[in-house]
């Protein structure tokens, strides 16, 4: 089965997911992806669509194990299965594989097709037990069977991405990840933001910053919440998650909690704010690009991907401690910087669905170009 090398559209193309239980920054890309490659199945563990209104109509193909009992809501119970069920399954003859990987998907079996994986971070709970686990609400009994299992989830995630043919890497970060994980050199192309969306208003910050965030306990919203009580501002905190009962018990009464919003409010609030709050430390990181699209300036720890989006004292100020002290200087120090919507508008822009699509679709070009491991890009 041959394909044009330089013609995408004739390429027969396969999608390939960890799973569809949530919607999170691995969704949107999967979506642009989509987008890209609308005629592409996409294979995965299991589906949820109650939690995919943008994939409904998409060819989505689950494995078994989308019948387990409770398994959309704790896919993590099953870990061990995963890597077992992705390691079984042959897709169809393609041309092109193109895994969107923060799990184990990449150690799908693709024949003679040319597997590119598009890395979100190796799999954090492989090779970050510890960092995972300090920030996740995990019983004894499950810590010690994942560190039981551990070396073999390595050898097993090891082989996997030895038959990956081509790495991208969401982030500088993830792209050190992957050396440092799989010895595997890989291409950062930045996820795409939908920044269409955003033309901004002549609207004056109002008097509240903001947190845009799943509520979970490695975002370290807890830093923003003891921030924002001890300068007294107001913090307003959009998002779900389990550690809503914990932040709310610890917040005081100029912190609110609005839980789940329509697009249109989400994006009144970000024109509106005085500057989106990233207390914690992501492989890359959405909703920074989204303030900044909106022309609002982001107050960021010092790590992970805004330090490939933010520029400091242009569209941001970093705070370098995990400690709610730092971020609240961090906060003070923002009230003495001139900045110009305009021109952070003009920096999210290379951040786009358009700078994504193309240079994706050049990778994707020059790996089928040069074929089954042929080398870095």
């Amino acid at each position: 089965m041959r394909s044009k090398m330089g013609d995408l559209a004739v390429t027969r193309t396969l999608l390939v997911h960890d799973w569809l239980n949530q919607h999170g920054g691995a969704e949107v890309v999967l979506e642009m992806l989509c987008d890209l490659f609308p005629h592409a199945p996409v294979y995965t563990t299991i589906v949820d669509r109650r939690c995919q209104p943008r994939l409904a109509g998409r060819d989505l193909r689950p494995s078994w194990m989308d019948r387990l009992p409770g398994i959309h809501a704790h896919h993590q119970r099953y870990l061990p299965l995963f890597p077992l069920d992705w390691g079984s399954r042959r897709l169809p003859e393609a041309h092109l594989v193109l895994s969107n990987k923060s799990g184990f998907c990449h150690g799908v079996r693709t024949g003679k097709a040319v597997h590119v994986c598009y890395c979100l971070t190796p799999t954090r709970y492989v090779w970050e037990p510890e960092a995972y686990l300090e920030h996740e609400r995990v019983p004894p009994g499950a810590k010690w069977a994942l560190k039981a299992i551990l070396p073999w989830l390595r050898r097993w995630d090891l082989r996997a991405a030895d038959g990956v043919d081509h790495f991208v890497a969401i982030s500088s970060l993830v792209q050190e990840r992957i050396q440092q994980s799989y010895g595997r050199r890989s291409t950062v192309i930045f996820p795409p933001t939908d920044l269409e969306r955003f033309r901004p208003p002549p609207v004056a910050p109002e008097d509240h910053y903001l947190v845009l965030a799943r509520l979970a306990p490695y975002k370290r919203i807890d830093l923003a919440v003891q921030a924002f009580n001890q300068l007294g501002r107001r913090l307003i905190v959009v998002g779900e998650g389990r550690d809503r009962a914990r932040l709310q018990a610890m917040a005081g009464p100029t912190i609110e909690f609005r839980g789940r919003l329509p697009q249109v409010e989400v994006d009144r609030l970000l024109y509106s704010c005085r500057a989106l709050i990233w207390p914690g430390v992501e492989d890359f990181g959405l909703a920074p690009v989204e303030a900044m699209a909106a022309g609002r300036p982001v107050i960021a720890r010092r790590a992970g991907g805004v330090l490939d989006t933010l520029r400091e004292a242009e569209t941001g100020l970093f705070f370098d401690a995990a400690d709610p002290a730092a971020l609240a200087q961090a906060v003070l120090a923002a009230d003495h910087v001139n900045w110009q919507p305009e021109r952070i508008r003009t920096h999210a822009a290379r951040f786009g669905t358009e700078p994504f699509a193309n240079s994706l679709k050049a990778f994707l070009v020059e790996a089928l170009r040069r074929g089954k491991r042929g080398g870095v890009l």
